[in-house]
């Protein structure tokens, strides 16, 4: 195995990135792990010159290579990751993917699980919902990825409470550091337990 047996982490991304950056720059001097590779499937991305800065290959894809071919899955049989990061990263992973690396796609949701997750439910939508149903906490999760959107095994949650004055953009700033706090914490964390 390339990268002296480090573990080997590939991302994918649909946006600005900032989950990215800061997953890129926890593990760019790590001793064990190594980010080998970024997916994009949005050419305009911010991302895309993000990952530039830490010598990461990027791959941009189509929603068809994704879910109507194999090309994607190959790719990923090739480059054999320990885990795949879902990191704002916003089509659904085909079944072929998720049974392929069964336990090894982890993705982050700006909300409680099971609460406010599926279809529709990403960014600020989530925010909107979370305030319109008048709930007293939120956070993020951090869990395995089946075929089902936002429906495999928790592995990690984080809470902070609602406060009055909270909108839909104080609330996604405040639950976007703790996706920045946490995710690369619970990506090693998950790589180190029973590999």
């Amino acid at each position: 195995m390339s990268h002296k047996n480090h573990k080997k982490v590939v991302l994918f991304a649909s946006g600005s990135g900032s989950n990215v950056q800061k997953i890129c720059q926890y593990f760019q001097n790590h001793a064990t792990i190594k980010v080998v590779q970024l997916y994009c499937n949005n050419p305009k991305a911010l991302v895309l010159e993000k990952v530039k800065a830490f010598e990461i290959d990027s791959t941009l894809f189509t929603k068809k290579e994704l879910l109507d071919s194999d090309v994607m899955l190959e790719k990923l049989i090739n480059v054999d990751p320990d885990l795949i990061v879902l990191a704002g990263f916003l089509l659904k992973v085909p079944k072929k993917i998720t049974k392929n690396f069964s336990n090894k796609i982890i993705n982050i949701h700006p909300a409680l699980l099971p609460k406010f997750g599926g279809k529709g439910m990403y960014g600020i939508n989530i925010h909107n919902a979370v305030i319109r149903e008048k709930e007293k906490k939120t956070g993020i999760s951090i869990h395995y990825v089946n075929e089902k959107y936002d429906e495999g095994a928790n592995i990690f949650q984080k809470e902070i409470l609602i406060k009055k004055t909270d909108t839909s953009e104080t609330l996604s700033k405040r639950v976007l550091k703790l996706e920045h706090e946490y995710f690369s914490k619970i990506i090693e964390k998950t790589l180190n337990i029973g590999k």
